[in-house]
C-alpha cells in the first residue's frame, strides 16, 4: 500500500486538471481506496487531485519584479546581463540586450503571429508563504488563441524543468516564430496597460498566463474596452457534483425510519385532534377502518386542488428574477406570481362561499385528504428519484448524492427539478401546501362556528387565523426572498422535501386550528392582547433579519448596508457580525420560534397537542442550525471561526 506523502490540514501546491499551473491548496482529506487527495484551492473549489499532481510549496521559489527586471526567461547555466531591462506589462522590450544563454532575440519588432503564450510578471507578494487566505496564486485570462497541441509540448517540457525554482515558459527556438510572438506583442501593448492598471489596483497576484483563444481575439478585446472592469478572477466551469461522504438524518437507516415514522406521526396527531380527550394517556387513538382512508372522490379532489395551483403558477404576470448562481455558475429564473395565486386562490374560495358548496366536506374528511397527499407525495418522489439519474451530475445536490437508493430518495439527487421553465421544487415549496394551511385554517374555523353553534369564531380561533394568515401573506408578498434558503439552494428535492410541503405544512401546521374546533378555549382580551404583541415582536426580528441578509446576498455594495461590519472570507463573500446577524448568527430563526409560540397560547395549557408546533420547531431549528454550522464551517474555514467568536451564540441571546 503506497505511504501518504501529504497531511489533512498542509498547504502545498497543486496542478489545475487540464492546465500546467499551480496554485496553493489545502488538503482537506486523503482516499486510501483511490490514493487521491481531496483538496481545496483559494477560491473554495474543492477538487480530487492524485500525489503526481501535488508538490510542496517550498519546491517553488519566486523572485521579485520590479521595473527593470522579473520578467520569467529560460533557465541556463549564466544569468541574463545586468544591463538587460525585462518587458513587464504594457511597456515594450525595445531594446532588450541578449545573454549567450538565451534564445536568440527577434529582428523584427511588429508583430508576433506565434500560437504560444507569454508569461506577463506582476508584482509579487513580499512573503510567498503567507497564511491560507482563499485566494489563487495565479490567475488564468484567456482573450488569444490556443493551440492544444502546443499546449501538450510546453507541458511535457514543463514536466522535465519540475518547476523547480520558478514559473518557466519555453519559447520557440525557430527564429520565425519567435520575431511572430514579438510582434503580437507590440499589437496587444495597449490592452496589456490596461490590464496592469486594474491588476495593481485589485493587488492581485503574481502571474497572469495569456493563451490564445480560437477565432475570438477581436471579439474579446473590443468587448474587454467596453467593460468597466478588465479583469475578473477566474470562475471553475464544469465543476463536477462530488459523491456525498457526509449523511446526515442518521444516514442510510435514520432515513429509512424517518420515510415511515413522518406519515405515522401526522396520522397520529390527525386522529388526536378529533378526539374529545386529546391526552397523551389515550394511546393509541381509536384506529379507522382501512377502507375509510382511501376515497377516490377525496383523491380527485386533491388533484384538483394542486393543478390549479399549477395553473396559477404558470400564468405570465409578475417579475421574473434570478436565483444564487448554481455550481457551474449559471443562474436560474423564477417568476414571482405566488401573491397573485394567493388572491386568484382567495376569490375561488370567495365563489364558492357564494355558491354554498360545503367547505366543511374537508374537515369530515380531513383524514383522507392527508392520506392522498401522502400517496401522491410518495409517487412524486418516484418519479423524482428516477428523473434524476439521467440528470447531468452538476445539476445534482451536495447532499443526496451518495449511491445509496433510500438516503438519495430521502434527500433528493437533483437540486432544481424542472419541466421546460416549471420549477418543481420552488412551485411545491410556496403553493399547494403554503396555500392550502390558510384554506385549511378557514375550513376550521367555519366548521367551529357550525359544531359550536356559534355566530361568529372564537377570540382563540382568529388570533390562530389571524397570525398564520399574516405569516403565509407575508412569505408569498416578499416570495424573493425565498431563493436564498437552505432548501433553494442547498437540499435536493425529495421525499424529505414533497412530504414536507405537501403534507407537513398544511395538516400539522393547521393543528391549533383543529384543536380548537373540538376544544374551545375562552380568552380575555388583555391576554389576546399580550399574545399580540409577543407575535408582532417574533414577526418583527424574522422579517427585518431576512430582509438585512437577502438585501446584503444580493448587493452586498448598496450604500444602504455600508454600516454594516463584515468578515471577508475565502471564497470572496463576506460575514455579516452586525445589525440582527451581530446579535446571534441566526436572528430569523429566533422570530420564528416567537411567531410559533404566539400560534400556540391561544389554545391554552389543558393538552400539550396544540403545542406540539412549537416543541417539534425548536427540535427542527436547532437541528437546522447545527447543519448549517457543519456547512458554513466548511465553506468558510477560519472566516467562520473568526465569525464564531465574535457572534457565540446561536439563536437565543446569552442562551445558546
Amino acid at each position: 500500500m503506497p505511504s501518504r506523502k501529504f497531511a489533512d490540514e498542509e498547504v502545498v501546491m497543486g496542478r489545475w486538471p487540464g492546465s500546467v499551473l499551480y496554485y496553493e491548496v489545502q488538503v482537506i482529506n486523503y482516499d486510501d481506496r483511490t490514493h487521491h487527495y481531496t483538496v481545496k484551492y483559494k477560491d473554495g473549489t474543492e477538487l480530487e487531485l492524485k500525489e503526481s499532481d501535488m508538490r510542496s510549496v517550498s519546491s517553488f521559489r519566486f523572485r521579485k519584479s520590479s521595473s527593470s527586471s522579473g520578467s520569467p526567461s529560460r533557465r541556463s547555466g549564466s544569468r541574463s546581463r545586468s544591463g538587460s531591462r525585462s518587458r513587464s506589462p504594457g511597456r515594450p522590450a525595445k531594446h532588450k540586450r541578449r545573454s549567450s544563454s538565451q534564445s536568440r532575440e527577434p529582428k523584427n519588432d511588429k508583430k508576433n503571429m506565434s500560437g504560444e503564450p507569454y508569461l506577463i510578471p506582476l508584482k509579487l507578494h513580499e512573503n510567498n508563504t503567507s497564511q491560507y487566505n482563499g485566494e489563487p496564486d495565479i490567475t488564468e485570462v484567456n482573450y488569444s488563441s490556443h493551440n492544444i497541441l502546443e499546449q501538450q509540448r510546453i507541458e511535457s517540457e514543463l514536466e522535465k524543468e519540475r518547476m523547480s525554482e520558478q514559473y518557466v515558459l519555453h519559447p520557440r527556438k525557430e527564429e520565425k516564430k519567435t520575431e511572430q510572438m514579438t510582434e503580437q506583442m507590440y499589437s496587444e501593448e495597449k490592452i496589456q496597460q490596461r490590464i496592469e492598471s486594474e491588476l495593481e489596483k485589485e493587488r492581485m497576484l503574481e502571474y497572469v498566463l495569456h493563451p490564445r483563444k480560437e477565432k475570438k481575439t477581436e471579439q474579446m478585446t473590443k468587448q474587454m474596452y467596453s467593460e468597466e472592469r478588465i479583469f475578473e478572477t477566474p470562475k471553475p466551469v464544469g465543476k463536477i457534483c462530488m459523491k456525498t461522504k457526509e449523511l446526515e438524518f442518521g444516514g442510510k437507516i435514520g432515513t429509512t425510519f424517518f420515510i415511515f415514522f413522518l406519515p405515522a406521526t401526522v396520522f397520529y396527531l390527525l386522529l388526536m385532534g378529533k378526539q374529545k380527550d386529546p391526552s397523551l394517556l389515550n394511546f393509541p387513538p381509536p384506529l379507522p377502518s382501512f377502507e375509510s382512508l382511501w376515497e377516490m372522490r377525496v383523491f380527485g379532489v386533491f388533484l384538483l386542488w394542486f393543478f390549479l395551483q399549477v395553473l396559477f403558477n404558470l400564468l405570465p404576470i409578475g417579475k421574473v428574477v434570478y436565483g444564487t448562481p448554481l455550481v457551474d455558475g449559471t443562474r436560474l429564473q423564477y417568476r414571482m406570481n405566488g401573491f397573485y395565486a394567493f388572491l386568484l386562490t382567495a376569490a375561488a374560495v370567495g365563489i364558492s362561499l357564494y355558491l354554498e358548496i360545503e367547505l366543511c366536506y374537508l374537515y369530515d374528511h380531513f383524514l383522507q385528504f392527508a392520506v392522498c397527499a401522502t400517496v401522491f407525495s410518495v409517487v412524486f418522489s418516484i418519479y423524482l428519484y428516477a428523473r434524476s439519474l439521467k440528470a447531468p451530475t452538476q445539476e445534482l445536490s451536495l447532499g443526496g448524492n451518495s449511491g445509496n437508493i433510500i438516503y438519495d430518495f430521502f434527500m433528493g439527487r437533483e437540486l432544481n427539478p424542472r419541466i421546460g421553465n416549471f420549477d418543481l421544487k420552488y412551485f411545491c415549496e410556496l403553493r399547494p401546501g403554503l396555500i392550502g394551511w390558510v384554506v385549511v385554517n378557514l375550513v376550521m374555523l367555519l366548521t367551529e362556528m357550525k359544531v359550536q353553534h356559534r355566530n361568529m369564531p372564537s377570540l382563540a380561533m382568529i388570533l390562530v387565523n389571524s397570525f398564520q394568515l399574516l405569516y403565509v401573506v407575508d412569505g408569498l408578498w416578499l416570495e424573493e426572498t425565498i431563493l436564498t434558503i437552505m432548501d433553494i439552494t442547498y437540499e435536493g428535492f425529495g421525499f424529505m422535501l414533497v412530504f414536507g410541503d405537501l403534507v407537513w405544512v398544511p395538516f400539522l401546521y393547521s393543528l391549533q386550528a383543529l384543536y380548537l374546533v373540538n376544544h374551545p378555549n375562552e380568552i380575555s382580551w388583555p391576554t389576546a392582547s399580550a399574545i399580540v404583541a409577543l407575535k408582532m415582536l417574533g414577526y418583527y426580528i424574522f422579517r427585518s433579519a431576512n430582509l438585512q441578509k437577502h438585501a446584503f446576498r444580493r448587493n452586498p455594495k448598496d450604500p444602504k448596508l455600508a454600516h454594516l461590519k463584515v468578515i471577508p472570507t475565502a471564497t470572496g463573500k463576506n460575514l455579516l457580525v452586525s445589525g440582527w446577524w451581530g446579535l446571534v448568527r441566526h436572528p430569523n430563526y429566533l422570530g420564528d420560534l416567537i411567531m410559533a409560540l404566539a400560534w400556540s397560547l391561544p389554545c391554552g395549557f389543558n393538552h400539550i397537542l396544540p403545542h406540539f408546533y412549537i416543541i417539534y420547531f425548536v427540535i427542527l431549528l436547532i437541528h437546522r442550525e447545527a447543519r448549517d454550522e457543519h456547512q458554513c464551517k466548511k465553506k468558510y474555514g477560519l472566516a467562520w471561526e473568526k465569525y464564531c467568536q465574535r457572534v457565540p451564540y446561536r439563536i437565543f441571546p446569552y442562551i445558546y
